[in-house]
C-alpha cells in the first residue's frame, strides 16, 4: 500500500509520545514492503513550534518526509490563557472562537492544505495521528471524501475533548485506529454516530534488555533503590504532583530511596540530592533506566495508551500509576503488573510496599513481561494494523 501519515512533528529527536507512535508505525509499514510518506512541519518544540528544521523533502528510515514551514511562533503563555478560558468556560463556546483556537492552537502550516489537495489522491490511505492539533484538524477537512482516511485520535478525557469543533474531526475519517479499548469506549461515548474503528494498540521491543548497572554508574546511583519517572518533566502529566508526593513520603519515610526524573525538564530543578533529573537520554540508557527500577511512577491523570508503561513491563519491572486514569488503571488490572494509587495516603502505602519487597516488585515485573509478550509484541500488533489498513483503503 501507498501509505501517507499526517503528524504534527516527525524524528527521532522528536520525544511526544504520538509523533513516536507515528515514527513507529511509520517504519514498521516500510520493513513490510509499504511505500510511506509523512507530512509535517518544521517543529522540534510543541511549545512554540518554531521552525527548527529544513523545509522540503528528507529521508528517515526509508519514510519520506515533507516537512512544511510553521506560520508564525505560537506565544505559550497567550495561548495558555485563552486555551483556560475556552476550555473551562461554562456556556457554549461560539464556533468562530474555536476555531481561532485551533489555529492558535497549531501547528498552524497553511501550506498543508494545498499539498494535500494536490498529493492525498495519490496514496492509499491517508493516516491522521492525534485528534488535537490543527494539522488533523485541517487536514482532515480537506480529505474526508476524497481519499480513505484512518485517525489514530490518541484520545483521552480532557478539557479540549469537550469542545464541540472536535463534533467534525471526530466524525470525518472513515475509521479509527485505537490504542485501548477504554480509549474506544471514550470516544463512543463522546461521540455517538462516529465511525467504527479497531483497537491496535502499539507494539514494544521486547528484545533490548537494558544494562541497568551502567545506567547506576552513569547517574551515581551506586546501589540505592530507585522510583523512575519516564517523559517530559511536565505539570501537565502529574509529575510536579509526583515530586511533591515524593517529598513528602521521605519526610515521613526516611530512607535511601532516590526517585529518577527521565526526560527533558519542564520544572523548577528540585535541588535535592535524592532526586535525580537526567535530561533527555537515549535509547540503551532509557532502557538501562527502566531495567534497574524498583518500580516506574506514571502519574498522568490524562493519557491514551502510555508506551512508557508497556516499555517498563517489557524489562520486567512494574510500576505505580494513576488511579483517576483509566487507560492507566485499565492497564494496571489486566497485566496484575502495576499498582493504582490516588492520592498521597495511597501512594506513601505502594511505595512502602515496593520498597520493603523486592520479591514482589520482581513478581509484578514477571506478570507485566508475560502482559507484553502475549499482547503488545510488534508482529502481532503490525498484523492487525496491516489488517486495518488494508479494510480501510479497500473503500477507495
Amino acid at each position: 500500500m501507498r501509505v501517507l501519515y499526517v503528524v504534527q512533528r516527525y524524528g527521532e529527536e522528536i520525544a511526544g509520545g504520538a509523533e513516536q507512535h507515528a515514527r513507529a508505525f511509520a517504519e514498521r509499514l516500510v520493513e513490510r514492503d509499504h511505500r510511506v510518506t509523512v507530512l509535517t512541519t518544521c517543529a522540534k518544540s510543541y511549545v512554540d513550534w518554531s521552525n527548527a528544521l529544513p523545509r522540503g523533502w528528507s529521508n528517515a528510515n526509508g519514510v519520506s518526509v515533507f516537512r512544511a514551514w510553521v506560520a508564525g511562533r505560537r506565544n505559550p503563555h497567550l495561548f495558555g490563557r485563552f486555551n483556560s478560558r475556552l476550555s473551562n468556560a461554562p456556556s457554549v463556546r461560539p464556533l468562530a472562537l474555536q476555531r481561532e483556537w485551533m489555529q492558535m492552537q497549531g501547528p498552524y502550516a497553511p501550506d498543508v492544505v494545498p499539498w494535500l489537495r494536490h498529493h492525498a489522491r495519490t496514496y492509499d490511505v491517508v493516516v491522521f495521528i492525534t485528534y488535537l492539533y490543527w494539522l488533523t484538524w485541517a487536514g482532515l477537512r480537506e480529505c474526508a471524501g476524497a481519499v480513505p482516511t484512518l485517525l489514530h485520535p490518541t484520545a483521552h478525557d480532557e478539557p479540549p475533548l469537550r469542545l464541540s469543533i472536535f463534533q467534525e474531526v471526530l466524525r470525518a475519517p472513515d475509521a479509527f485506529a485505537f490504542l485501548t479499548p477504554e480509549e474506544a469506549s471514550l470516544v463512543a461515548e463522546r461521540f455517538p454516530g462516529a465511525p467504527a474503528g479497531d483497537v491496535v494498540g502499539i507494539g514494544v521491543d521486547i528484545d533490548s534488555p537494558g544494562d541497568a548497572d551502567a545506567f547506576r554508574r552513569k547517574f551515581g546511583l551506586g546501589a540505592a533503590p530507585y522510583l523512575l519517572y519516564v517523559g517530559r518533566v511536565d505539570p501537565a502529566k502529574g509529575a510536579s504532583e509526583l515530586i511533591d508526593y515524593f517529598v513528602a513520603y521521605k519526610r515521613r519515610n526516611p530512607s535511601d530511596l532516590r526517585l529518577v526524573l527521565l526526560g527533558e525538564l519542564l520544572v523548577d530543578d528540585p535541588g535535592r540530592p535524592d532526586i535525580i533529573a537526567t535530561g533527555f537520554v537515549d535509547e540503551p540508557t532509557r532502557n538501562g533506566a527502566l531495567a534497574g527500577a524498583r518500580a516506574m511512577v506514571h502519574p498522568s491523570y490524562f493519557e491514551s495508551f502510555a508506551m512508557n508503561l508497556t516499555e517498563v513491563f517489557a524489562q520486567r519491572r512494574p510500576a505505580l500509576v494513576q488511579r483517576r486514569c483509566t487507560v492507566l488503571e485499565g492497564h494496571a488490572m489486566r497485566s496484575g503488573a502495576a499498582v493504582p494509587y490516588s492520592g498521597f495516603a495511597e501512594f506513601e502505602a505502594a511505595v512502602d510496599e515496593i520498597y520493603a519487597s523486592p520479591g514482589l516488585a520482581d513478581a509484578l515485573g514477571e506478570a507485566g513481561r508475560r502482559y507484553v509478550e502475549q499482547h503488545y509484541r510488534w508482529d502481532v500488533v503490525m498484523d492487525g494494523y496491516e489488517r486495518t489498513l488494508a479494510r480501510v483503503a479497500g473503500r477507495n
